[in-house]
C-alpha cells in the first residue's frame, strides 16, 4: 500500500533519515518494540479484561440472547430476565467490541450499554492503526461515560494529534477512572495536550512515550488531580519541576513511578500522601525527600547521573515511616541524611541514621575497593535493618586484597538487627568472598546466596560451593543456602507492579524470584542445633 511504512514503530520520515545516516531502521524498530514490550508488561497496569479468541461462550450467549430477545418465550430467555444492574455489570466486563455490539440489537440493550461504565482497551480492537484510532474516537464520542478504564497503546499519535486532543477533552468531560495512554513512536516526543490536566476524575494515570506539556500553570492553581492515587511516567520528556508540580497537584497521590527519564531528573518529594516512590532506568541528578510523613518505599533502580563521572545525590530529610530503601549504589549514589553527607570517617549519631528502615538493598561492585568499603558506612545509617539485600554488580577490575572494617564498635552495633541476607549474582570474586567472611560471624540467622546464571558466566556450581565453603569457615550460627539463578544476567528487570504491591512486604525479593527451589539447592553451613533439627 502506497505510503505505508514496513515498520511497526518507526514512521517513514524517521526511517528515511536513518537510512541517510547509514543506519538500518529495522534495528531501531526492534529496539523500540523491546522497550514497548517492557513498558507494557512490567510497568503498565494489566488490562482488566481479556480478548482471548475465540470469543468467550458467555459473550456469544449474551449477544445471541439479545439478538433473539423479542422472539424467545420468557422461559427460554435466560439473559433478559436479569435486572439491568446485573446486565450493566456484565456488559462493562466484556471486551469493548462485544459490549458495543449489544447496543444495536434491541432498545433495552442500548439502554444497558449507554448506562455502563465501559472498559476501553484499544489492543483488543485488532484492526489497523488508522482504524483503531477511528474506532476509539467513535466509542468516546458515542458513549456518555463515565469510563471505568481506558487503555490506549496502539496508535501512532504523531499523525493523529487532533484526535488525541479530542480524546482528552472527551475523557475530561465524561470522566475516566483509570487511564493508560502510550504513544507508538516515532517520534517519541509527541506533545501531550494541556487537556490532560483537566481530567479531574482520574484515579490511576500512566503515560508513556510523550512530551509532557508545561506544568508551570499548575503551580499555585490548586489540585488538578483531586482523586489521583497512582501516577506512572514512562519514557516521557519533561522539564525541570514538572514532576514536582504534578505531585503537588495530587493531594491524595500514594504511588509515583518514573521510568526512562533521560534529562537529568531533580526530584523534591514533598507530599502528605505518598507511600511509594519508584525511579528506574533514568538519568537522575538528585532525589531529596523533603517531607513525606507516609512514605514507606523509596526505590531507585538502574539510574545514572547526567554528567559522566558524577554521582546522584540521594537525601533523606523527613521520612519517619520509610521501611524499604534501595537500590543504593556506592560509587553511583551519594547518601545524605539530614544535613550530613555520608562519607568515610563520619561518626555515627542520631542525626546520621534512619531508624525506620527495616529492608535495605545495596548494589555493590566488590571489585572496586572504595565502593565495597562504603557498605559498612551505609549500614551505619540504617541500624534497624532486619533484611539486607546485596546485588553484586559485575566488574572487570581486580579487587586486590580487600579488608572490610567490621570491627567492634558502631558498625557492629548497627548490624545487631540483621536476621537475613540475600546475596545475588555471586561469582566467587575475591571481594565478594571477603565481604561474606566479614558478615557471616555477625548475628545473621539466614544467608541466601544466589550464584550468577551459569549460562552467562563460566562460574560453575562446584566453584561457587568451594568459594562459599571458604567463606563459611567463620560461621557461628548462620545458615547459608546456595541457590542458582535461572534469570538474566544482572537480575530480573524491575517491575512497577511488584514494587508498589503492598501485599508483598519486601519489594526487593521480586528480583530474586528466578531461582531453583531449596530442594534443588545446597546447604553450606549451619550450627549444631539446626543440624539436629
Amino acid at each position: 500500500m502506497a505510503g505505508r511504512t514496513p515498520f511497526t514503530n518507526v514512521d517513514p520520515e524517521t526511517a528515511a533519515y536513518l537510512r541517510r545516516l547509514g543506519i538500518d531502521p529495522h534495528e531501531l524498530d526492534r529496539a523500540t518494540e523491546q522497550l514497548l514490550t517492557y513498558i507494557c508488561v512490567e510497568l503498565l497496569p494489566a488490562p482488566p479484561v481479556s480478548d482471548a479468541p475465540p470469543r468467550s461462550i458467555f459473550s456469544r450467549l449474551l449477544i445471541t440472547e439479545a439478538a433473539h430477545e423479542p422472539a424467545l418465550p420468557a422461559s427460554a430467555d435466560l439473559i433478559s430476565v436479569l435486572p439491568d444492574t446485573l446486565l450493566r455489570n456484565i456488559v462493562s466486563r466484556l471486551p469493548i467490541a462485544d459490549a458495543a455490539r449489544t447496543a444495536v440489537l434491541a432498545s433495552r440493550w442500548r439502554r444497558v450499554w449507554l448506562s455502563t461504565e465501559p472498559v476501553l482497551i484499544d489492543a483488543f480492537l485488532r484492526p489497523s492503526s488508522s482504524s483503531v484510532t477511528a474506532a476509539v474516537s467513535g466509542i468516546l464520542e458515542s458513549h456518555p461515560g463515565p469510563f471505568r478504564r481506558v487503555h490506549l497503546t496502539c496508535s501512532h499519535m504523531s499523525a493523529h494529534q487532533a484526535q488525541l486532543a479530542r480524546w482528552l477533552q472527551l475523557l475530561a468531560a465524561k470522566g475516566v477512572h483509570d487511564l493508560v495512554l502510550v504513544n507508538r513512536p516515532w517520534p517519541c516526543d509527541v506533545p501531550l495536550p494541556d487537556a490532560l490536566f483537566s481530567i479531574s476524575s482520574v484515579v490511576r494515570l500512566y503515560i508513556g512515550l510523550w512530551k509532557l506539556p508545561d506544568t508551570a500553570g499548575l503551580r499555585g492553581a490548586g489540585a488538578s488531580f483531586p482523586h489521583l492515587r497512582e501516577l506512572g511516567i514512562c519514557t516521557v520528556a519533561m522539564g525541570e519541576g514538572d514532576v514536582d508540580s504534578m505531585v503537588a497537584s495530587s493531594p491524595v497521590l500514594e504511588i509515583l513511578s518514573i521510568q526512562g527519564s533521560h534529562k537529568g531528573l531533580r526530584l523534591r518529594i514533598v507530599s502528605q500522601s505518598l507511600r511509594c516512590v519508584q525511579i528506574c532506568s533514568s538519568v537522575v541528578e538528585n532525589v531529596t525527600v523533603v517531607k513525606a510523613p507516609r512514605l514507606e518505599r523509596l526505590i531507585l533502580q538502574g539510574g545514572r547521573h547526567a554528567a559522566s563521572g558524577l554521582c546522584t545525590m540521594v537525601s533523606i530529610l523527613d521520612a519517619p515511616k520509610l521501611h524499604s530503601f534501595g537500590f543504593l549504589e556506592p560509587g553511583n549514589h551519594v547518601l545524605g541524611i539530614g544535613d550530613t553527607v555520608i562519607m568515610a570517617g563520619i561518626k555515627e549519631s542520631a542525626a546520621t541514621t534512619v531508624a525506620s528502615v527495616k529492608i535495605l538493598s545495596l548494589n555493590v561492585r566488590f571489585g572496586v575497593p572504595n565502593e565495597a568499603r562504603m557498605v559498612p558506612m551505609f549500614l551505619k545509617c540504617f541500624p534497624n535493618v532486619v533484611r539486607l539485600h546485596i546485588m553484586s554488580r559485575k566488574c572487570n577490575r581486580s579487587a586486590g586484597k580487600l579488608s572490610l572494617n567490621f570491627q567492634e564498635g558502631p558498625t557492629e552495633s548497627a548490624m545487631l538487627h540483621i536476621k537475613e541476607m540475600h546475596f545475588c549474582e555471586f561469582r566467587g570474586e575475591q571481594g565478594e568472598v571477603a565481604f561474606l567472611k566479614s558478615i557471616f560471624p555477625k548475628v545473621l540467622e539466614t544467608a541466601v546466596i544466589i550464584m550468577a546464571n551459569p549460562s552467562f558466566t563460566p562460574f560453575s556450581v562446584a566453584v561457587a560451593f568451594s568459594k562459599l565453603k571458604e567463606a563459611s569457615e567463620v560461621i557461628r550460627c548462620c545458615q547459608v543456602l546456595l541457590l542458582k539463578s535461572t534469570g538474566p544476567e544482572g537480575g530480573k528487570a524491575w517491575s512497577f507492579k511488584e514494587g508498589s504491591d503492598f501485599s508483598c512486604e519486601d519489594p526487593f525479593s521480586t528480583v530474586e524470584s528466578s531461582v531453583f527451589t531449596p530442594e534443588q539447592s545446597k546447604f553450606i553451613g549451619f550450627d549444631e542445633s539446626r543440624k539436629q533439627a
